[in-house]
């Protein structure tokens, strides 16, 4: 969620350095496998795997990559059967965190994610034990340079919007989840270029932290991230 939260911003620099050492293809490449393998391989009934693939061409991925995930989804070509795991629970200084995983050997992913909580004061919970914390919803960012919020509330009035959020020319959209669509294609209609559109976690009430802290959460989170099988971080602080 650019331009939404200062860990939004670091998630956002640290994907394009991911993009320069080719792992958020990797990424990107297991998310297409899992959705056209759950939804089938054709975008245009499945709205999931049809958001995956604009995700990849926004990071320049080639479209055989995109076209070799999506035949490995559907089993025409071998591959590893990866499975969608999200883990909950505390990091340092109380925060709350879910990070979503696509592996294809739990065991091990499991023991670097619960490594890395321990390591820094952390630990991991049970089912549920945070996600009542949070909002899972639909988000959508793009640029809107020298655009104000009341202009960009009147065009997006038709669209079901939850909450519209203008931070630095940045603006993040967010929604039921089942709208995520909608409401990419409306923002793409009226002209903007979207830079995102998927499903996140949404902190209910932030939590607040001084600066320090900051610094020990943050380090934390990047280092959850840099976990092989880890596909997205979340945590409940502004």
């Amino acid at each position: 969620m650019s331009g939404h939260s200062k860990w939004a911003n670091i998630k956002h620099k640290k994907a394009k350095e991911d993009d320069k050492r080719g792992r958020v293809f990797t990424r990107i490449s297991k998310e297409i496998l899992v959705a056209a393998r759950e939804g089938g391989g054709d975008p245009a009934g499945n709205v999931r795997l049809r958001i995956l693939i604009e995700k990849g061409r926004a990071v320049n991925m080639p479209k055989d990559n995109i076209d070799r995930a999506i035949k490995k989804g559907i089993g025409e070509l071998g591959g590893e059967h990866y499975e969608s795991v999200s883990y909950e629970g505390y990091g340092p200084c109380g925060v709350a965190v879910i990070v979503e995983v696509l592996t294809e050997n739990k065991n091990r992913t499991i023991s670097d994610v619960r490594h890395c909580f321990s390591k820094r004061g952390g630990a991991i919970g049970a089912d549920g034990s945070v996600a009542w914390m949070f909002h899972h919803k639909g988000v959508v960012t793009f640029a809107a340079p020298g655009a104000s919020e009341d202009d960009l509330l009147e065009k997006f009035l038709d669209l079901d919007i939850d909450e519209l959020i203008l931070d630095d020319g940045m603006v993040t959209l967010e929604c039921a989840m089942d709208q995520l669509d909608t409401v990419r294609s409306g923002a793409e209609k009226l002209g903007f270029k979207v830079e995102s559109a998927e499903l996140a976690w949404i902190p209910r009430t932030p939590a607040q932290l001084n600066e320090d802290q900051e610094k020990i959460v943050y380090d934390f989170l990047d280092a959850v991230s840099d976990v092989e099988d880890v596909q997205n971080v979340y945590a409940n602080i502004e």
